[in-house]
């Protein structure tokens, strides 16, 4: 069965913020990739996780949802008590497994309910993001834009989901702007 082509203008990201980027703007009109199981499944597959270990049902998409809610709350600035407590109780619903591999030290997530791996795993992943840089955790400067990104410029000042889309409708109203004025 062929899949169809995912329809994000902005993929690609860590596994928090690509789950963030599931809603976008489009001419006006916010779209959700997990309004269904289809697109949940696409996102899954879009992930490196549609490789039968996590269901494509309800109960992943409900958890996803409400793992994105919450991460939304705590990326965008209104991370109050209510926000990480959302984090934190996603978070309950897994943890990591010290483990010796042929390579060495590992780590394996294990998970009471395999329909809370995905969302485990962009709680977890935000975390990682925190320990990592969290002044590279940011929004599309674009007024009309929703997208998340992770800045890994050199200097870390990337504004923009995209400089062919939002970068560039910004550019493109500046220079309006002068010329009309």
């Amino acid at each position: 069965m062929p899949v169809a082509p995912d329809p994000r203008p902005l993929t690609g990201e860590p596994l928090a913020l690509d789950l963030l980027n599931t809603r976008w703007n489009s001419d006006g009109v916010v779209q959700d990739l997990l309004g269904d199981l289809d697109g949940l499944t696409l996102w899954l597959d879009a992930n490196g996780l549609g490789d039968g270990r996590f269901p494509a049902d309800p109960a992943t998409l409900r958890h996803l949802l409400r793992t994105r809610d919450a991460l939304l709350r705590v990326v965008d600035g209104t991370g109050d008590e209510e926000g990480r407590a959302a984090v934190d109780a996603v978070l309950g619903h897994g943890r990591i497994r010290a483990t010796l591999t042929a390579e060495g030290p590992g780590e394996v997530p294990e998970f009471g309910d395999p329909a809370w791996g995905p969302a485990w795993l962009a709680a977890r992943n935000y975390l990682d993001l925190l320990a990592t840089a969290p002044d590279r955790i940011r929004g599309c400067a674009h007024e009309a834009c929703i997208l998340h990104f992770f800045d890994t410029s050199r200097n870390g000042t990337r504004r923009w989901c995209s400089m062919a889309g939002c970068g560039n409708r910004a550019k493109a109203s500046r220079h309006y702007a002068r010329s009309k004025g």
